[in-house]
Order: C-alpha cells, then structure tokens, then sequence
C-alpha cells in the first residue's frame, strides 16, 4: 500500500522461494531448495576433487547431506522459530529432523566402514552441528555467519573428500576455504533479504539520482538486489559441479 512516498509491504512470501505454508507446499517450502541445492553442489565439488570417484559412495554421500541438510537441519530451523511461518505440526517437524538426520548417520557408518574410519568423527561432528546450529543451543553462541560457513560450507566439501580419499589434502583444504567464503557470501546477501522480507513493515524514502529523476524505495527492492544475486550463485555453484561431474564422465 503507498500513501504519499510511504510504501507498506503486506503479506510478502518468507523466501523468493516460498510456495506456501500448509500442506505440500508448506514441505517444498521447508526444504529451501535452492540452498539445499547450492550446498550439496558442494559434496559433488569435493567427491570430484579425487583422481578416480568412486561414484556409488559421492551419491550416498549427497543424500546423506540431503537427509541431513536439506531435510533435518531446515525441520529444526522451522521448528525454533517459524522463520517460514508454515503450518507444520511441531510433532512432524521433530520426527522428519530425527528421521532423517539419523538415516545420514546410518549411511556415514556404512560408508565408513567400507572405506575409511576417519569419517566416524566426521559424521559425529555433523550430527551435532545440525541442532547445535539450527536450535540455537549453547546460548546461540554457534549460530554465526563463521559458524554457518564452515558447517554448511566447508564441512559437506571436506566431508564427501575423505570419503573419497581416505585422507585430506591443500587442493582439498583450498576447496575449502573456497566453499567457507562463499557461504559467507550466500549468507549476508540472504540475511539482507530475509530482513526486507520479513521485518520491515513499511520503508519511507526516495531515491534521488544525479539526473533529478526520483524512485520510491520500499522493502521489494531493498530484497531485489541480494535475491538475484542469490539466485546467480546458486546457479553458478550447481553448474560448477555439474561441470566436474561431466569432466570425469566423458
């Protein structure tokens, strides 16, 4: 709603990506599909980083991280504090994160067993990031951008390596710090999002450029900018391991 050069935003979605908040479209919602998808592009970026990919063991390690990730992680973010404001029973929210976070851990073991034991303290590592993180315990005090880079970032790279590898090296560590400040990238463009999304109420101000010419500001382009951006990395970081993944096929 405008009155005089004050724009009210009302009912605006929680995400770009948001279809809803009950039902299925509550669920598709929940899973953040583009992020799920940038950071499992992740996984295949550091499977592919071996000479020879052993590729049964990188797609067990995705669903591991999709289960994980994807599904409990983002069963758990909803479930503290409804940031999508959808209608999911909290009973149904804590059974898909326990569910699926303890169906990833069942796929490490296996896959640790048939290859190497260093992912044991891995997999310990990431089923206790998830809640860690996601519920914000410990007094918040993981709950950081830092926090967030290397566990959705680093972590899943470093991870699908060893399982690869049997062992960590430079190429994988720089791959690394790669995934670490790009994560801290996605995660202030959608922290400026969410916040013009789902915190302001109403923006009063103009833009006054050189020309004279004047634009209104309201909370839509203040989101517009970091949510294209978004959009683009997302983009970029699948294509990037769909490239990886085709120069090891063909």
């Amino acid at each position: 709603m405008t009155t005089g050069g004050r724009v009210e935003r009302e009912g605006a979605a929680p995400a770009f990506y948001a279809i809803g908040r009950s039902g299925w479209r509550a669920w598709a919602t929940l899973l953040h599909l583009p992020y799920t998808a940038w950071h499992l592009a992740y996984v295949v970026v550091g499977g592919c980083l071996v000479a020879e990919v052993a590729w049964g063991r990188l797609a067990l390690t995705v669903i591991a991280f999709a289960l994980a990730l994807g599904v409990g992680a983002h069963a758990l973010d909803e479930l503290a504090g409804r940031p999508l404001g959808t209608t999911i029973d909290a009973r149904l929210l804590v059974a898909a994160a326990t569910l699926s976070i303890a169906a990833a851990c069942a796929i490490g073991v296996a896959v640790a067993i048939d290859t190497t034991l260093w992912l044991l303290p891995l997999i310990a590592l990431g089923a206790a990031l998830v809640p860690a993180y996601n519920l914000e315990l410990l007094g918040g005090r993981l709950h950081t951008d830092l926090t967030f880079a290397l566990a959705w970032g680093a972590f899943p790279l470093v991870t699908a390596y060893v399982a690869q590898a049997a062992s960590i090296r430079l190429d994988a560590l720089l791959a690394a710090a790669w995934a670490t400040a790009l994560s801290l990238a996605q995660r202030h463009l959608s922290t400026a999002a969410r916040r013009a999304r789902r915190e302001v109420a109403r923006v009063d101000g103009v833009l006054v450029l050189r020309d004279g010419r004047r634009e209104e500001l309201d909370a839509g382009r203040l989101a517009a900018a970091p949510e294209a951006a978004l959009r683009l990395l997302t983009a970029s970081t699948v294509l990037l391991a769909a490239s990886l993944v085709s120069m090891r096929l063909l």
